[in-house]
């Protein structure tokens, strides 16, 4: 069996080949070309000061590209043919769960009776929307086992600070000063960031040898002091936290709350639920675990559910059941306020109510359950070629350590990520958890068959076949995309965003 002809292997990654330069917009400009006609309209020859007046207008025209519909459709078209994308092939990205978007949701998300309405218009006016809204609310509820929830964080960093901010007013309430949150030193980046945001001090606790949570760690740093933990389950290791009910024992005892960072509850949806594992306060990426559009930088959903104890804090005014059977806008009693402009990116939400109910409850469970299945083959499948972090069965991801291959060869697991693009895949998440060495993190999700897992393994074997006989080779690679290798730090630091970036 070969890469050729499957979903992710090369076959699929034939746009992307090459350096080959697309000319800017300017480049392409013919002078008297344009894309749109207004003939009949006899608009084009009228001054603009008829419709403007002279305080709105410029003293120079604008320099604008002079193309044909045909020239600009083109050059868009090849642009976005250099791009990979979940709908391209596998993105087997660790711990940001890029799966594939079902186009039954999209469709949901386009349905003008849906995105016509303005997020302003009365609740009168408005019951369909009101009525999704807390359909949705209730079923994250009952898959999280909380009792009440907030749609209004709009991505997964904002869910966490809005959790550490129900946390601050939950202990405020109570005039209870509280200064530290803990938080294990497998977190995922954005928790110490939550934290500090949310005004507290980050305490760090140690993984044990077997990749969890050292118990003995923890109840050494808690105290009066600690107003809560923020973790996950599994963890970011892939693990699942055997030790959670005496985690959560040992947090309450000291009057602590727990906060769950659902970047990976994907792993046990429909399964196991984080309130039943003592959970106050859950995150939840809806465009992870329930398949909305992902990256870019948005739109985003990060609803944040509660226990009871915690419902009257959450943002608000939040959609509800009126006494007459219709809905309305409620503030519940002791609210944190708004955390997002508006309700929360409202076609991202109605995207996920689809994606929940197009499973439906026996659908769900069996959605974790090939996440995990596929993740553990993938772990068995290579561990003669970069076995794992931690040899035991994991979640839905499986770490994988470069290590003993860059003892041996000198190729480093950023090299073998590199080479991986050439092959027609997306990198994996690279040195991700920190407490890894030379950590390779796949996630290939419930939505990759068998045979692209197959083709994704049998090109790290010959990338690993290709360091053992010259490693110098995979440390210049990627050599077949749009863009070769860049100074990813230099990137980061010294961004030049214009045209001419690449004469810099």
């Amino acid at each position: 069996m070969t890469s050729e002809g499957f979903a992710g292997g090369r076959a699929a990654s034939a746009p992307l080949m090459g350096h080959e330069t697309e000319p800017t917009m300017f480049e392409l400009s013919v002078p008297g070309r344009s894309a749109v006609q207004l003939r009949t309209t006899g608009l084009a020859e009228r001054p603009m000061s008829e419709f403007l007046g002279p305080e709105h207008l410029r003293d120079t025209p604008v320099v604008l590209a002079n193309l044909s519909e045909r020239d600009l459709v083109g050059h868009f078209t090849r642009l976005s043919a250099r791009q990979f994308s979940v709908d391209l092939g596998a993105y087997p990205l660790g711990s940001c769960t890029m799966k594939y978007n079902p186009k039954f949701c999209d469709a949901v998300a386009g349905d003008p009776a849906l995105n016509s309405v303005h997020p302003g218009a009365p609740a009168a006016l408005s019951q369909g929307w009101l009525e999704l809204l807390v359909s949705l609310e209730e079923k994250l509820c009952d898959i999280t086992g909380m009792a009440a929830a907030t749609l209004q964080p709009a991505a997964g960093a904002a869910g966490e600070l809005t959790g550490l901010l129900l946390m601050r007013a939950y202990h405020a309430s109570r005039s209870d000063v509280r200064r530290r949150v803990i938080i294990p030193d497998s977190a995922h980046g954005t928790n110490p960031a939550s934290v500090t945001l949310g005004g507290y001090e980050v305490t760090t606790v140690p993984s044990n040898e077997r990749g969890l949570v050292d118990l003995d760690a923890l109840r050494a740093a808690l105290g009066p002091d600690v107003a809560g933990i923020m973790l996950t389950n599994p963890n970011t290791v892939g693990l699942f936290e055997e030790e959670i009910e005496e985690i959560a024992a040992a947090v309450h005892e000291v009057g602590g709350l727990l906060y769950y960072d659902g970047a990976n509850l994907n792993a046990i949806v429909g399964v196991v639920r984080p309130g039943d594992m003592g959970f106050d306060i859950v995150h939840m990426n809806l465009h992870k675990t329930f398949a909305t559009p992902h990256g870019g930088g948005g739109p985003g959903a990060g609803p944040v559910a509660v226990s009871a104890r915690l419902a009257d804090f959450l943002p608000g005014p939040k959609a509800a059941r009126a006494a007459d059977g219709t809905f309305e806008w409620r503030r519940p009693a002791r609210s944190i306020g708004r955390v997002h402009g508006w309700h929360g990116n409202a076609l991202v939400l109605a995207r996920a109510l689809a994606y929940i109910d197009v499973h439906g409850a026996d659908g769900l469970p069996r959605v974790a359950q090939h996440a995990v299945l596929n993740a553990n083959w993938l772990r068995q499948r290579l561990r003669e070629v970069l076995p794992a972090a931690y040899d035991r069965p994991c979640m839905h991801e499986a770490v994988l350590t470069a290590s003993s291959l860059k003892a041996e060869t000198g190729a480093r697991g950023l090299d073998v990520a590199k080479a991986l693009l050439d092959e027609g895949f997306h990198a994996p998440t690279v040195y991700f958890p920190l407490i890894v060495d030379e950590a390779l993190m796949f996630e290939p999700t419930e939505t990759e068959s068998p045979q692209t897992l197959e083709a994704l393994a049998q090109a790290l074997e010959r990338i690993v076949a290709q360091a053992r006989q010259d490693a110098q080779i995979l440390q210049h690679a990627p050599y077949h995309t749009p863009v070769s290798r860049v100074d990813e730090a230099r990137a980061a630091r010294q961004l030049v965003s214009t045209e001419d970036a690449a004469l810099r």
